[in-house]
């Protein structure tokens, strides 16, 4: 068997169980923190700390992984995801916000190892392979776009008197199916420590300096930034709205559905076409959703533009992701993927933080109208490695050359 056809299938399906978690999350967040919350306007502050957790652990889990391994790394997240679980259900449990906010800490550490399955699966295959495993891996979040909602919805009264608290207690048994679903993994030797010498490589101010990395790490921190901003917003919007929570559900499923399904192809488009013009077709998507919104606030435009929204994302991350593995080496692998993981992760923390403040405060629009700059800056930076791309590609080429030579003479 080899190291695709045994890996990608695992790591997908962890994926899909580290996703089914979020969504559910997603879904219910904002509504427990508004429930739970003094002022209203502090919402999503839950969702948003557990981004900031995710950001934090980003580089320290890759340098955990560096020395531990990353199947190891990987197990010992589950038990933050675990005990992430059972604070949230405490703190809904007594009404106590602080430990709400916490437990969802717990989760963001844990999403904060997680977010390297895609990586992993990247790593463990030839370069003719790379989109393909980074989108077939993606692709687990389609049972998320079910699961998640949808056991939100189903445990949601559960618990008597404590709305959403058996919803949070579900996802304890999520993290421990995916603790038994990565002793299985079998990860090839080149991404194990022993293969990667420390301070191996080109020094990390080469690797972020070039325009493929920057254009990358711009399209997957501005991309997850806006799907962050609109989608935690969303929930919020619609019960402002006097929407039913299955409408919410409902939307935010399709929303999932339209970050995931597309992976089943994503990786088979950037092979024929490219990176950049996957990325391109994602930030193109994004203005639609944007435009959808500013329309109006029915049921059936919050559900097409979320779905935009979701294949908006899918493309820019896909397409960022497969982008920046072509910009480092084996030796480089951590410290590359660990400081896009970081930039990322805190754009995503700071759109999170602001929906709340933004929608109690300004309204709907506000939020999608705050969406544009950011989407107009990934097309312009595509748009500027597009043009340049074959002077920058040369210029980048002398430059290795040109440090391998002094390496030598070292």
């Amino acid at each position: 068997m080899t190291a695709f056809s045994r890996n990608v299938p695992l790591l997908a399906f962890c994926q899909a169980l580290m996703m089914t978690c979020n969504a559910l999350l997603v879904t219910t967040s904002a509504l427990v923190g508004y429930t739970l919350a003094a002022d209203k306007a502090y919402a999503t502050l839950p969702y948003a700390l557990q981004l900031v957790a995710t950001m934090c652990t980003s580089i320290p889990a890759a340098l955990l992984m560096k020395k531990i391994g990353r199947k190891a790394g990987f197990m010992l997240a589950t038990l933050l995801g675990m005990s992430g679980g059972s604070l949230c259900t405490l703190g809904i449990l007594h009404g106590q916000f602080l430990l709400f906010i916490a437990g969802g800490c717990l989760i963001g550490m844990f999403n904060g190892f997680g977010n390297y399955y895609r990586f992993t699966a990247a790593d463990a295959v030839d370069v003719a392979h790379k989109s393909r495993a980074i989108s077939l891996v993606l692709a687990g979040g389609v049972i998320a776009a079910i699961a998640g909602p949808n056991l939100a919805n189903l445990t949601r009264e559960l618990i008597d008197r404590a709305m959403f608290a058996g919803s949070y207690a579900a996802i304890i048994g999520i993290y421990i199916l995916a603790l038994i679903v990565l002793s299985f993994l079998k990860l090839p030797p080149q991404i194990t420590p022993s293969h990667l010498a420390q301070g191996a490589g080109r020094r990390l101010r080469h690797i972020v300096a070039q325009p493929r990395y920057i254009v990358a790490v711009i399209s997957g921190m501005f991309g997850y930034g806006v799907m962050a901003l609109v989608m935690t917003a969303t929930p919020l919007a619609m019960h402002q709205h006097a929407y039913p929570f299955a409408d919410t559900s409902f939307v935010i499923q399709w929303h999932v559905l339209g970050m995931y399904v597309p992976s089943f192809f994503t990786g088979h488009l950037i092979h024929r076409f490219g990176s950049l013009r996957i990325v391109l077709v994602g930030a193109l998507a994004g203005l639609a959703c944007v435009a959808i919104n500013l329309a109006g606030t029915t049921v059936t435009h919050f559900w097409i533009a979320l779905t935009l929204l979701g294949i908006s994302w899918n493309f820019l991350f896909i397409g960022a992701t497969s982008l920046l593995t072509e910009t480092y080496t084996r030796e480089e692998t951590f410290k590359a993927q660990a400081v896009n993981e970081f930039i990322i992760f805190s754009t995503v923390a700071a759109a999170s933080l602001s929906a709340g403040a933004l929608q109690h405060l300004y309204g709907w629009q506000a939020v999608n109208i705050g969406a544009i700059v950011p989407l107009a800056i990934i097309l312009l930076s595509v748009l500027w490695l597009v043009v340049h791309k074959q002077a920058y590609d040369t210029n980048l080429d002398e430059s290795i050359l040109e440090q391998a030579i002094n390496q030598s003479e070292q």
